[in-house]
């Protein structure tokens, strides 16, 4: 039976990205030894490293005076390093779900934190509105986490704010275009768009380096990462390799916008299947904060004794990875890049199914 992949991360990945690595595992570049086994200080890895930096920069028209970093601990780690290089008095954050929250906890350790907006009085069903006009000069940064895997909310625009940019942008990267210019750093982990999880792209402004009074610790310095390539200590080498397939895998499709563009096929498709549904609704309460890369609904009241009969029955069919997060409960269903829209019509199908049972 076809498995159909939702899960929300880590997740689904390119079969192109899943060949090329498996072949990698056994024979790295004709070197007769396996990806997993060779020198991070080799030749043949550190051309890799610099195909797969060229590309995000490519695909994602980096400007000039950024590099790229590959650095490990996940994209949690950047909640500290972020203040720890950037924060000197203020920074503004959004409030729009977990991770956002967690990032706010870490920056209140470093300056002051002003929450524009949060909607975590409302469970976080919506993107507040108005929030970027609340935002003064007077910050060091700006602070928002593009897409909440766990509430299905995205903000799909670079906001336009009287300060600098910073974002994790680690579930929708490279799913729109990015005015990269606008920010001093954008930090994604890896396991939702791009490479299996264990590593974790920071894009930052070089300029915007070294400006905080406080002693930063070596490995949690930007500056360390940017002189020595990514490769002051050893890099994560195998999810770099598949990175950089994924990336290649992307140029060939035709680049950000021809995956922005498969990207809201395939959400507008569940996203219509959701609205016309008698029996599901979705959770987000405005459908302009709906996410693209992550869609969270439920059972209508009347019905919600079958959720479970649903993740079963689905399961049956090839779901896989549907159920919600445990804070929300019902259903998620996760459209990363690599997910093919014949997967998304099978959900519909399943979803139409069910519902004519009962």
């Amino acid at each position: 039976m076809k498995k159909h992949n939702f899960y929300a991360g880590p997740s689904i990945l390119s079969q192109y990205t899943i060949k090329n690595t498996a072949d990698a595992v056994l024979n790295f570049a004709d070197m007769g030894l396996s990806i997993l086994e060779i020198s991070h200080r080799s030749k043949q890895f550190q051309a890799v490293i610099d195909e797969a930096t060229a590309l995000v920069k490519e695909l994602l028209e980096v400007p000039a005076g950024y590099s790229v970093l590959w650095l490990g601990g996940g994209a949690s780690m950047q909640f500290c390093m972020i203040p720890y290089n950037f924060l000197r008095t203020k920074a503004s954050f959004i409030d729009t779900g977990t991770w956002a929250h967690n990032a706010i906890k870490e920056a209140k350790l470093f300056g002051e934190v002003d929450v524009v907006a949060s909607s975590e009085a409302e469970h976080y069903t919506f993107i507040p509105k108005g929030f970027a006009e609340k935002v003064t000069a007077d910050n060091d940064y700006f602070y928002y986490t593009s897409n909440n895997t766990i509430y299905g909310t995205e903000i799909r625009k670079d906001p336009d704010v009287p300060c600098r940019l910073i974002s994790d942008m680690s579930s929708d990267i490279f799913s729109r275009p990015v005015d990269v210019a606008k920010y001093d750093a954008i930090f994604a982990g890896a396991q939702k768009n791009l490479a299996p999880a264990g590593v974790t792209i920071v894009i930052v402004r070089d300029d915007a380096l070294g400006h905080v009074d406080r002693p930063i610790p070596t490995m949690l310095d930007y500056r360390t990462h940017v002189k020595k390539g990514s490769m002051f200590n050893t890099p994560p080498v195998l999810p770099i390799y598949s990175a950089l397939q994924t990336l290649k895998y992307y140029k060939e499709l035709g680049g950000i916008k021809e995956l922005e563009r498969r990207d809201l096929e395939k959400a507008a498709l569940l996203y219509d299947a959701i609205d016309s549904s008698r029996m599901f609704v979705g959770t987000v309460t405005d459908p302009a904060g709906r996410s693209i890369m992550n869609v969270c609904f439920v059972m209508k009241p009347e019905y919600k004794e079958l959720e479970p009969a649903f993740i079963e029955f689905a399961t049956e069919r090839g779901m896989v990875g549907i159920k919600g997060h445990r804070s929300v409960g019902g259903f998620r269903a996760s459209l990363y890049n690599a997910l093919p829209i014949e997967s998304v019509r099978a959900l519909v199908d399943c979803m139409n199914e069910f519902q004519k049972l009962h």
